[in-house]
């Protein structure tokens, strides 16, 4: 058997997992009061869904890991877009997926990979971080992260706001408040 031709750097740590939740207050309560995993961002969010058509408002939480890595959640405004994201495996839509965090140069390596492969993939620039979300062959998603180069201060915002952010989206208020995403 052939030897494989495998990544000259392996991923370097589990950046998140992020799961699909009904209600982020019943969520938080759990992480945080019955767990004690601190919530440390909340990002209020609008994007164009592919899968119902239009915009649409979500709020993605996270949770701190020791490694600093993070449990993350994301809950839809509305049914439609609840549906199609919910934490089953989707061959489309956000829904369960596992990120882990990359060098620049390894999500180069792998998106060349992924090109020459002719697998399907997508790159976004969340502001926060820049990602890499191709599919496995049983529609598990995994996303492939670089953190931004200012990430340890733009967490120290998201920090210092994260259950502030969280109050103001659960009440209704669904500006966004990351102004470093491109539209």
């Amino acid at each position: 058997m052939e030897k494989p031709d495998l990544l000259k750097a392996l991923p370097e740590r589990l950046h998140h997992h992020a799961f699909t939740v009904r209600d982020q207050e019943v969520n938080r309560r759990f992480m945080e009061d019955v767990l004690g995993i601190p919530l440390v961002a909340t990002w209020c969010e609008r994007t164009f869904r592919r899968e119902v058509g239009r915009e649409v408002d979500y709020c993605h939480t996270f949770y701190a890991l020791a490694d600093g890595g993070a449990l993350a959640f994301f809950q839809w405004a509305d049914e439609e877009a609840w549906e199609h994201n919910r934490t089953i495996p989707q061959p489309s839509g956000t829904g369960a997926h596992i990120a882990f965090k990359v060098s620049r140069a390894t999500l180069d390596e792998m998106e060349g990979r992924l090109k020459r492969a002719e697998v399907p993939h997508r790159l976004i620039d969340h502001g926060y971080c820049l990602s890499l979300y191709v599919h496995t062959p049983d529609l598990l998603r995994l996303e492939f992260t670089v953190d931004a180069p200012d990430a340890e201060a733009i967490a120290a915002m998201r920090l210092a706001d994260a259950h502030s952010e969280l109050t103001r989206w659960l009440a209704g208020d669904r500006r966004t408040n990351n102004d470093d995403r491109p539209h």
